[in-house]
């Protein structure tokens, strides 16, 4: 059994993946056990004393100056959640469940939080044994926390709400009964300290940045296939050219096309052909590796959210302090998610502008629209639409949610982050960046057999071997939608890095 130990501090990305997709189980470090019991003597202590403290002894929000009291504290945790969970709209996929649950169990084992051990296995047992929430996309402002979606997640610990076990969709309490664990019962603390965090912006993004690392490897070889296709000029890519710049993604995806093209009899070089090409394959250095520094940066930034307490309060065991502060606020996630959805949207904006150089006789010297028989046959003309409204699509929901806010508690919480919109749009627009390179690559090996294959580059010639694998050339006109389909999966398989990789080593 494959297992990632919960510490609260050195989670990965990776280790996410693993969790989410690979379904690898988890188990809590004997040193975060104790951290997370000294948190709950802490709150313990403070409930017996009846000192006011927000969240423990007091309501939430605008309601924080009502006391409650010790009786209390259990109806008020359990309203907490039951009013929350006002999710709407569809639900998250399983993996971004799943990410969620891992990142508030490695919130809550930093032992700055006050919930019991129980509450917190309760949660390990579900994910361990795969008991999924639904768990519905919209309602979070993202700066009480992610508090909806969240409280969705918590309503089945306590036999309430919905989850998926083992493919069935089910009550909260049925899906807890079959896969034999306990309701809880939550007690003072533990409902906000569950709900009071980042966690669902934050598991969307961590997905989506992992899948962009990869997608854009996928737009280096997209664009070498092109180059190849169109006979373009490697000359642009020698480094001399981006070291006197020095923005490293930009000196690696240059690294990268000449390690694609290498060998190839395709290409050509400065004033072979013509003196420069267009920008769209000169400038895809610069292009992507814009794109690659953005997505490093927001990496970074994820890396260090999914290691921090984001709830409030924060209980603080040695100097036995609790304090209430602001640690639940999206705004370093959702400035981030945002530069995240304009750095992938600019893949595609390229990707579909090397897609219309391929399909444009004017451009590219192909045969139009890349048919021999064009008039009676349409062929990639439509493909380029289809591509077109993706990128335009992409330029609407690059829009950034982060400059948006509306109060909300009756003006107390009255400037809020829009988070975990922001990594939703981020999502999409991924995906359909995913489907412009798919066309790009079936555009690009259509262009290379109609251009006459005269030997493409070691990396280049995997990539469209394993597309010719599973397409052909186009002929005469066909369903075309199935051939892109295709051409997708292959991209989001992963597959053509994994195989080029093999020969020439990692891409950057």
């Amino acid at each position: 059994m494959q297992t990632i130990y919960i510490t609260g501090n050195d989670l990965t990305i990776e280790d996410i993946v693993k969790v989410s997709r690979e379904n690898y189980k988890i188990e809590i470090t004997p040193e975060a056990i104790d951290n997370v019991r000294k948190a709950r003597e802490l709150v313990d202590k403070f409930v017996d004393e009846e000192k006011i403290v927000y969240g423990i002894t007091t309501g939430f929000g605008k309601f924080s100056d009502v006391t409650i009291s010790k009786e209390e504290t259990k109806t008020l945790q359990r309203n907490l959640i039951i009013s929350h969970a006002c999710g709407v709209g569809k639900h998250f996929s399983e993996d971004i469940v799943r990410a969620m649950m891992l990142l508030r169990i490695n919130a809550l084992s930093k032992g700055n939080s006050g919930v019991r051990l129980q509450t917190l296995n309760t949660l390990v047992e579900m994910l361990n044994k795969g008991v999924h929430p639904i768990v519905p996309e919209k309602g979070s402002l993202g700066a009480s926390g992610d508090l909806a979606p969240l409280s969705h997640m918590v309503l089945v610990m306590l036999g309430e709400g919905e989850a998926i076990y083992k493919g069935e969709r089910l009550s909260g309490k049925a899906a807890l009964d079959k896969a034999g664990i306990s309701t809880i019962d939550l007690t003072s603390k533990e409902g906000l300290a569950l709900i009071n965090g980042t966690q669902v912006m934050t598991a969307v993004g961590a997905l989506t940045v992992y899948d962009a690392m990869n997608l854009l490897k996928i737009a280096d070889i997209s664009a070498a296939l092109t180059m190849e296709a169109l006979n373009g000029i490697v000359t642009a890519f020698d480094e001399k050219v981006h070291k006197v710049r020095s923005h490293k993604g930009q000196i690696n995806t240059a690294k990268n096309m000449l390690r694609l093209l290498e060998g190839s009899n395709m290409t050509t070089n400065q004033g072979q052909i013509r003196v420069q090409d267009a920008y769209a394959l000169r400038c895809i250095p610069q292009i992507h590796g814009a794109s690659k520094d953005a997505i490093e940066y927001v990496k970074e930034k994820i890396n260090i959210e999914i290691n921090s307490a984001t709830d409030n309060p924060l209980i603080f065991p040695e100097q036995e302090e609790v304090i209430s502060g602001g640690n639940f606020h999206g705004q370093p996630m959702a400035l981030s998610f945002d530069f995240l959805g304009i750095a992938l949207a600019e893949l595609a904006n390229v990707s579909e502008r090397r897609l219309e150089r391929l399909v444009n006789p004017a451009l590219g010297g192909l045969p139009a629209f890349l048919t021999k028989n064009g008039g009676i046959n349409s062929g990639f003309m439509i493909v380029q639409y289809s591509a077109a409204s993706l990128v335009s699509e992409n330029k609407v929901l690059a829009h950034p949610a982060s400059v948006d806010s509306i109060p909300s508690s009756a003006n107390q919480e009255d400037h809020v982050s829009m988070g975990t919109i922001a990594a939703r749009k981020a999502r999409e627009i991924l995906e359909n960046v995913r489907s412009v390179i798919a066309m790009e690559i079936l555009g690009a090996c259509q262009g290379i057999d109609l251009a006459g294959n005269k030997g493409l580059g070691v990396g280049t010639k995997i990539a469209y071997d394993i597309v010719r694998k599973h397409t052909h050339t186009i002929e005469d006109d066909i369903v075309m939608y199935t051939e892109i389909n295709k051409c997708e999966e292959i991209v989001k398989s992963n597959i053509l890095v994994e195989e080029i990789e093999k020969v020439i080593g990692k891409l950057d």
